[in-house]
């Protein structure tokens, strides 16, 4: 469960600014495993309102869906009744810290945008990613695939028009995103090898609701990006009344033009894709 946003507010509109970006990478991730894909049980951990499962549930044999919200996972079971019934997909209410599930029962993983909402940080060492780490490792298969779907400290940088304008709350989400070497490091420590890093740099988080200029005055936009639960009252009237401004001059499409350029060589998000060893340390 996260420890800053409240899904269980949010997940009734979560989708409405959201969607699989970026699940052509797990797909082939996955076409590149030992077993062939529509052989595979997958792990959905933090599965969220089930929008990378309705993807991937198309192509694989099962799916094992597990989240800590019980709205998001409501919200999920809605959306995949039909798959439910003809044992497509298992539902769990349980943390991906402790996962219900057998070991060496899934084939593969997908994480996506969810280990920031961990209880870690750099100052804790990044111990409960590694117990997520471990845990992973006990329930996958041996050559098994784990995706990692994550945005690093670079790409919230520069790959975001609004974080600059909310830095206070920027920087708290930083603490809250492992860097790539901390991860590296967990995973083989973990017995994981193979690593590889993909970013897609056509993928937009929120869809061409992104662009939208008067997307921050909407507080159903704003749950899209779970970054703006950080963001204090007195900083986002702050904010918005500096937007009014610049829309009421026609500056602010051009503002947003500017802050959105890097994100074209820099893109949102950043896949780690790894293969669990096949004789665990």
């Amino acid at each position: 469960m996260s420890t800053y946003e409240n899904y269980t507010k949010t997940s009734d509109c979560y989708d409405q600014t959201r969607s699989a970006d970026g699940v052509d990478v797990i797909k082939n991730a996955l076409t590149n495993n030992q077993t062939p894909i529509e052989e595979q049980v997958l792990l959905d951990a933090g599965c969220g309102t089930g929008l990378f499962s309705s993807e991937m549930v198309k192509h694989v044999k099962r799916i094992e869906a597990v989240d800590l919200n019980a709205g998001m996972l409501e919200q999920a079971k809605s959306k995949l009744l039909d798959e439910q019934k003809a044992g497509r997909i298992a539902f769990h209410h349980s943390s991906i810290e402790s996962l219900p599930l057998e070991r060496e029962s899934v084939d593969a993983i997908m994480i996506n945008q969810v280990l920031h909402h961990l209880p870690d940080g750099k100052e804790k060492a990044w111990q409960q990613h590694d117990a997520v780490m471990r845990e992973f490792a006990r329930v996958l298969k041996p050559s098994g695939t784990l995706v990692i779907n994550r945005t690093t400290h670079e790409q919230m940088d520069q790959g975001f028009w609004f974080y600059p304008l909310i830095p206070s709350a920027l920087e708290k989400v930083k603490n809250k995103h492992i860097d790539t070497q901390s991860l590296v490091a967990l995973l083989r420590s973990n017995g994981f090898d193979g690593i590889d890093h993909q970013v897609p740099l056509d993928v937009v988080l929120q869809g061409d609701e992104y662009f939208n200029p008067n997307g921050p005055f909407d507080p159903t936009w704003r749950m899209g990006d779970s970054i703006w639960s950080l963001v204090a009252e007195e900083e986002l009237e702050v904010l918005l009344t500096f937007l009014k401004a610049l829309e009421q001059m026609n500056q602010l499409e051009q503002l947003i033009h500017n802050l959105d350029r890097p994100r074209q060589g820099i893109g949102q998000l950043s896949f780690t894709i790894a293969k669990k060893n096949i004789v665990q340390r």
